[in-house]
């Protein structure tokens, strides 16, 4: 008998329909010589501590590091599932072979195997059913091509030593934390500190961008401009830091002539938009619909199991060269709800270029396209998701948008101006997409011919220098995917992918767990880190657990084995070794109870002194000293550790049994902003007296 096993229930049925296998069963599907059965997604996980010993049920720092020899597998804790397990081990004993059907990438290929290693039939044949689209056609070539499924041992090396990898150090680490630093939290009860191997270098990434934002401080600048007939010239030096030094400049052109040098135009061809990967579809979803990533990948997933389009969790833009045949009649099936768009396309000599056909850069699958299947009534986030991705694929096959870039020099008194304009000579792609707004200082131009002159107006423009942006979720996405670098070029955030942090597949459940374990929050599209996550990353001192560039470098080894070009017990020896030096030489915070924080000044450690807190660095020559008392109050640790944490914002907190809004001055003075202004400065002249 042949069985094959589904991630799920929805699949196994698409899969039986396709064979005709009809006998309902409980808990599979039966007829032909064959059983189709199914998982719940992870239906099987490692152990935890106090299942290899009881003695590690209690967290305590003497069992730290613990390291299994070999991992131990269990049933998740699910209703339900122990009855599915019982199912699908029976099947597996009677089977003469078993199919993979699983999601074909890194999880689906471990679901699988877990699932035979307990049920101990690792030894049977195993076949791999590969599908990049759940469309009957798909699922019958598929089975045509089944591949021996011990050609994807390098993947489940790779996909074990992912959740091993992530076991160690997210048990290690939160445990090592938790029973630390267990009550800096607040409150009365213990905190529990969740350290993630992949989600701590994430929440670092927001606290460090939250932390610039803090820390900026705008700087008055001022831009020089001229408008002569109607068009506004930038000078072309650098912007002016003070106003002293812009003023004479100002006065040396007023009621002089200006006069054009020259004009110059080229052409830009702009090409077309490649094909989605997941990552790039949730960050463009999220930019113009507001979706968030895990919404994207939801919305997704349901399109590709109505079969509207192909795999969604890839990293690729890329198709490959057997998919060629298949384009047309997907546009012929497309036609009949995008006839207008399809109809300058000519179907029998489709455009395929290298942005487009590379077999190179399809891994695991190709890009996400539509299947041609016409969908019924979709939903909301659906139907925003299946129109991004059918527009995204007409658009590739489009001609380059071709521009004409106009530059206009212009001079008075010696002083160098220069105007811009952008004209669209061929729309090309664009059409399909809505209008953008021209960037500033892009204007419709009029001819201009060399040396001629007349009046001009100069002006100076006052404006502050911008903090950084609050990441979103397209930014963080985007960071995600280069390593913690902000790229917007499509060939070197390529090259980035292989160090990325996570993959496409769980970027979005990374940023869902910190905003469930509350290290992160959302304000309208902007991602911004709370409290208790600027305190984890505070106590968390191993530089390496909140590294984006360590971690991506870990995926890359990850994408080795994958490769065969590394094997799985060095990368799992690297981690062990790791965690043991991060507990055992303390890296992790063998952290000075009397530290709460950094100084804001020098950045070293501020300490618990006899009457008050000070810098550490004092014998340098640092002052910075905190008082933790406030009238009647005396703070505590954890109260003082946000407030130097949150970089001199306002911090509520309650004085007096009433809600009061404390602020940290730079001298290390305790303000109350709810004061009048003159009771404040009593109370800040109070506070300097008393010190």
């Amino acid at each position: 008998m042949k069985v094959v096993i589904a991630e799920k229930p929805s699949v196994a049925r698409d899969i039986a329909k396709v064979l005709k296998i009809t006998e309902k069963r409980p808990g599979y599907i039966e007829g032909r010589g064959c059983a189709i059965t199914w998982a719940f997604g992870h239906l099987v996980t490692l152990q935890e501590p106090g299942e290899y010993n009881p003695e590690l049920k209690r967290w305590s720092l003497d069992s730290l590091p613990f390291v299994p020899d070999e991992f131990q597998l269990k049933l998740i804790s699910n209703r339900g599932a122990e009855e599915q397990f019982g199912v699908i081990r029976s099947l597996c004993e009677q089977a003469d072979e078993i199919v993979c059907a699983t999601d074909a990438g890194r999880e689906g290929e471990l679901i699988f195997r877990y699932i035979l290693a307990l049920s101990n039939c690792e030894e049977k044949p195993i076949r791999r059913l590969w599908l990049n689209s759940l469309t009957p056609d798909a699922i019958r070539d598929a089975f045509k091509n089944l591949k021996d499924g011990h050609e994807y041992d390098a993947l489940y090396d790779a996909a074990r030593c992912r959740s091993e990898s992530d076991w160690i150090v997210g048990l290690n680490a939160t445990r090592f934390c938790t029973v630390r630093h267990g009550r800096l939290g607040g409150g009365d009860g213990r905190v529990l500190w969740s350290v993630g191997r992949v989600q701590t270098p994430v929440l670092a990434m927001i606290v460090g961008r939250d932390d610039e934002i803090t820390q900026f401080r705008a700087h008055p600048f001022w831009e020089l401009t001229t408008t002569y007939r109607d068009v506004v010239f930038k000078y072309t030096g650098d912007r002016f830091q003070t106003l002293e030094k812009a003023q004479p400049i100002l006065e040396q052109i007023t009621e002089k002539p200006f006069t054009i040098l020259g004009t110059a135009g080229k052409q830009k061809k702009e090409q077309a938009p490649q094909l989605f990967d997941l990552t790039t579809l949730q960050r463009e979803a999220n930019k113009t619909h507001g979706l968030s990533a895990a919404d994207t990948l939801a919305a997704t997933q349901t399109l590709y199991e109505s079969k509207l389009v192909t795999y969604p969790r890839t990293d690729s833009r890329y198709l490959s060269k057997d998919m060629e045949p298949r384009i047309p009649k997907i546009f012929q099936a497309l036609e009949k709800q995008r006839a207008e768009q399809i109809a300058p396309l000519d179907l029998q000599n489709i455009p395929f270029t290298k942005r487009i056909i590379d077999d190179k850069k399809v891994t695991d699958h190709h890009a996400i396209i539509p299947t041609g299947i016409v969908p019924g009534n979709l939903g909301h986030a659906e139907q925003i998701i299946y129109s991004a991705i059918t527009t995204q694929f007409i658009a590739a096959f489009y001609p380059a948008c071709i521009k004409k870039i106009t530059t206009v020099n212009g001079i008075s008194e010696t002083i160098p101006f220069q105007a811009k304009g952008t004209q669209v000579i061929e729309p090309g792609w664009t059409t399909l997409f809505p209008k953008k707004k021209k960037p500033d200082g892009d204007q419709n131009l009029p001819d201009f011919e060399k040396n001629e002159n007349g009046p001009h107006t100069p002006a100076l423009r006052e404006g502050k220098t911008k903090p950084p942006k609050a990441f979103t979720e397209n930014s963080l996405l985007g960071a995600m995917e280069a390593a913690g670098k902000l790229v917007e070029d499509d060939s070197l955030r390529e090259a980035l992918k292989e160090r990325g942090i996570g993959t496409p597949a769980t970027r979005a459940a990374i940023i869902e767990t910190l905003l469930r374990r509350n290290y992160i929050r959302r304000e309208k599209k902007q991602l911004r880190a709370t409290d208790m996550g600027h305190i984890l990353i505070a106590i968390i001192q191993d530089p390496l657990l909140k590294s984006p560039e360590m971690t991506g470098e870990w995926e890359a080894r990850l994408k080795q084995i994958e490769r065969t070009e590394l094997e799985a017990n060095t990368f799992m020896d690297g981690i062990g070794d790791y965690i043991r030096g991060v507990i055992t030489s303390g890296r992790t915070g063998q952290f000075n109870p009397d530290r709460i924080g950094s100084c804001p000044h020098c950045g070293k450690d501020v300490i618990k002194g006899r009457n008050a807190y000070g810098c550490s660095g004092w014998k340098n020559g640092c002052k910075f000293v905190l008082h933790p008392t406030y009238k009647t109050l005396t703070l505590g640790a954890n109260q003082m550790q946000v407030l130097l944490q949150m970089h001199f914002l306002p911090y509520p907190i309650h004085i007096e049994k009433k809600p009061r809004i404390l602020i940290l001055s730079t001298q290390g003075e305790l303000i109350d902003l709810c004061l009048p202004a003159a009771d404040r400065q009593k109370s800040e002249s109070h506070t300097k007296n008393k010190k």
